[in-house]
């Protein structure tokens, strides 16, 4: 060992080595070591202004342990290490990256989102392996073309910059499968786009886009496109051919029309809210056969065609904040999960059967149909059974038309503690759906309500003060829609796990710390509201699982932080947050909305 250190001491080198040490002290050996047999280096957020001159080398210079040690194990054979191939330097606080980057010719991931970026070096070019760059959250004004010659790259992100224009020659990169240029000043987008025939996913969102080419339908393979939040006043028809495409994101634009789709067979989101949309007609209808998603709302729409039965896999209707009057009967005929309607002037549907939600206003419309189509030599046996009923003395306070003409047992807003037994006599031998218990000063759920477990699908029970649920509530195990608001409600039983068909829950205003843990084991939900509550976690691993969830609303509770996990409920379409004390994501990315805040928070998921 000493005829070592004394050749050490005599080493022309030994001072240029230490000096090298010093420079990467911020990389512990431990993390190099690492990187060096896993061909992987995270650098997040370690606060590094420049990228130490030991990371750029990793794959060149000699590693400390070699000079220490005598005799290696198989796994300490440095001579044996794995050329880098993903390295993350993410949020962090670079300005600048060198022509050093040269020396990681092997990398496939290169992660640098989140720093202070104004250009990337001409070098980038030598890293031809590159699958997937992301340089978004940064201040680039400018692209090198030399990022052109990344043939293999797959995934580029740029989201969150300062650029002006797409460079020359960008249509080489004909590998790429997805482009995100949103949050961005370009005013145009090149033709040349249609080239990119490789390319599934485009976010355009957020840019000063007047137009698109009409060759971005050469795009054979493009599924979803986003061009949220520009200046399209509209879009060429030749995106209508596009026959892959399946997400389309046209939201607030300067869209006076629809388009029609006639080759988007499989088109099953289309977002065109926040527009200035005046007719909605059969002709933009009758093509989208595949459509789930139907997002109408702030445009200036005056009707809804008949022919919207056509719509027969639609789950989710948004026709909000329009000047819509009058719906169509036929819109009963549907079987929407989710339909919503405020701010229209709706003067065919009274305000407290709209304030009931989605399924109420369909069961409303549908018997509007009923009614039409009875015939007119006399009363009908439903009429009789309302005259009968009526006039019994017992029933005075029941409403027998709604439940024998709706199908609903409703009792709300009485200001009683005690649902009377009368209310529950009423019903007979008529198939009740939907209970409605609210408005009332009800400290627990009547037992008797469990007479109707074989067929009740809606419950509302808000606006009372519930402090536990019963188990009779549990037993109701064809319950789609769980109205709970404005209770004293603090925990859910494990029991509820039984209620194997629910759909939607609504639990704001009440006094949960916590996401009540059987929420996480009922998969048939898809929508949880728990706002304005004292929620201070939520467990993203068991949410993940829940694969049909699309709307969690978690608005006004005690959240300090927001797992990035949670970026991996890829279901989620509509994610609120607002209200709750967590520092990032910060309030410009929640205001991009759902999709912005799950891919910042993938971007952020350690690994």
């Amino acid at each position: 060992m000493s005829r070592l250190k004394g050749v050490a001491e005599r080493d022309t080198r030994a001072g240029f080595r230490a000096e090298r040490r010093e420079v990467g002290a911020s990389v512990p050996q431990g993390l190099l070591k690492a990187a060096r047999k896993s061909g992987q280096l995270n650098l997040s957020g370690r606060n590094l202004s420049e990228v130490p001159q030991c990371v750029w080398r990793i794959n060149v210079d000699i590693p400390e342990e070699a000079n220490q040690n005598l005799s290696f194990s198989t796994t300490e054979r440095w001579w044996e290490q794995t050329d880098l191939t993903k390295l993350i330097i993410s949020n962090n606080k670079l300005q600048s990256l060198t022509d050093d980057l040269r020396l990681l010719p092997a990398l496939t991931v290169l992660d640098i989102h989140d720093n202070q970026l104004t250009s990337l070096p001409s070098a980038i070019r030598e890293l031809e392996n590159l699958q997937k760059l992301n340089v978004s959250h940064n201040k680039l004004q400018i692209l090198p073309e030399e990022i052109t010659n990344l043939r293999n790259l797959k995934g580029l992100y740029l989201q969150h910059n300062e650029l002006t224009c797409i460079p020359e020659g960008f249509e080489q990169l004909f590998n790429l499968e997805d482009l995100d240029i949103s949050n961005n000043r370009l005013t145009s987008v090149p033709a040349s786009f249609s080239s990119l025939s490789s390319l599934v996913r485009l976010n355009l969102s957020s840019n000063q886009l007047k137009s698109l080419p009409a060759e971005i339908s050469g795009m054979k393979r493009l599924k979803h496109l986003d061009c949220n939040s520009n200046l399209l006043e509209a879009v060429p028809p030749e995106l209508a051919n596009m026959e892959s495409l399946e997400l389309l994101y046209l939201r607030r634009n300067k869209l006076r029309f629809l388009p029609e789709f006639p080759s988007c067979r499989l088109l099953k989101e289309l977002h065109v809210g926040e527009n200035q949309i005046e007719i909605l007609g059969p002709e933009h209808l009758k093509h989208l056969n595949s459509i789930l998603v139907l997002d109408l709302r702030d445009n200036k729409l005056k009707s809804v065609p008949d022919e919207i039965t056509l719509l027969q896999s639609l789950e989710r209707l948004d026709l909000s904040n329009n000047d819509i009057s009058s719906l169509p009967c036929s819109l009963g005929k549907l079987h929407l999960k989710f339909l919503a309607l405020e701010g229209n002037p709706l003067r065919t549907i009274r305000r407290e059967i709209i304030n009931k939600g989605t399924q109420e206003v369909l069961k409303y419309l549908r018997s509007k149909i009923k009614a039409f189509l009875l015939p007119d030599d006399g009363p009908s046996q439903s009429d009789s059974i309302i005259e009968t009923a009526m006039t019994l003395p017992s029933e005075s306070r029941v409403n027998v038309h709604a439940i024998v003409t709706l199908k609903i047992l409703d009792y709300s807003d009485k200001q009683t503690t005690l649902i009377p037994d009368e209310v529950f006599d009423a019903v007979k031998s008529n198939i009740i759906t939907s209970v409605n218990f609210s408005k009332n000063q009800l400290c627990e759920i009547p037992k008797r309500i469990v007479e109707l477990k074989e067929m009740v699908s809606d419950v509302n029970l808000s606006f009372n003060k519930l402090s536990f649920i019963s188990l009779e509530l549990c037993m109701l195990q064809k319950l789609t829609f769980l109205d709970l608001r404005n209770n004293f409600l603090n925990s859910l039983p494990e029991e509820m796990e039984s209620l194997i068909r629910l759909q939607t829950i609504n639990l704001s205003f009440n006094r949960f710390k916590i996401l009540p843990e059987v929420l996480y084991h009922i998969p048939t939900l898809e929508t949880i509201l728990i706002s304005n509550n004292q929620v201070g976690s939520v467990d993203p691993q068991k949410m993940k699982a829940m694969g049909n969830l699309m709307t969690l609303d978690l608005q006004n509770n005690d959240l300090l932080q927001i797992p990035p996990e949670l970026g991996n409920c890829v279901t989620l379409r509509t994610l609120l947050l607002d209200g709750n004390p967590f520092r990032v994501p910060r309030a410009a990315i929640l205001m991009k909305g759902t999709a912005a805040i799950l891919e910042y928070l993938r971007d952020r998921i350690p690994t």
